[in-house]
């Protein structure tokens, strides 16, 4: 009986205050040595690491921007992004990086796993340098922000730019803003 490949799953993006939330799904068809944590590198080594990945592997990334992560919410989008990367991918063991499946069947969880498993490690490189390529292109058209600094996460800087100028469409306009959306008491 021949063994399903393993489906590494990470997603990068949840948590910001502007710009997508980008998942990819990887299955290596080589072993790449020296993979971890997209969080762990520098820009610098996940770039390198994304060329050798996509053309070493079978891959699927979703991308769902700030209108959508308001419109479905943050779970949602997950359940979406995990439910297209098993269509786009096939049979495969699927690993998903931490302890939800979003409702989506026929997919393992194990926390930290972009640390401890390569195919997952991958999936975590092609997540954020996705997600980062896209904020800072995007980073163009909106300057006031500061967007390819901060790459959408909540900084000082980039909530003082909140404040100065209001949310752009990079924002989701669903996630509160200390000192923006927070009633002040003396003015």
């Amino acid at each position: 009986m021949n063994k399903l490949p393993l489906c590494g799953i990470d997603e990068a993006g949840r948590g910001p205050l502007a710009g997508s939330l980008v998942m990819a799904g990887v299955v290596l068809q080589k072993p790449i040595v020296g993979l971890m944590d997209s969080k762990k590198l520098t820009a610098k080594q996940r770039e390198a690491f994304y060329a050798l990945i996509v053309n070493s592997a079978a891959y699927h990334i979703v991308s769902f921007c700030a209108k959508e992560v308001d419109e479905y919410g943050i779970s949602k989008c997950l359940q979406m992004g995990l439910q297209s990367i098993k269509k786009a991918l096939g049979d495969a063991s699927y690993l998903f990086d931490g302890n939800s499946t979003f409702g989506v069947e026929g997919i393992n969880t194990m926390i930290k796993a972009d640390a401890k498993v390569p195919e997952v490690s991958a999936a975590s490189i092609l997540a954020k340098v996705t997600r980062d390529r896209e904020i800072v292109e995007q980073a163009k058209v909106y300057p006031n922000y500061g967007f390819e600094k901060h790459k959408g996460y909540g900084t000082k800087a980039h909530i003082a730019a909140l404040v100065q100028y209001g949310r752009c469409a990079l924002h989701r306009q669903t996630f509160r803003v200390k000192g923006l959306d927070e009633p002040q008491l003396f003015y």
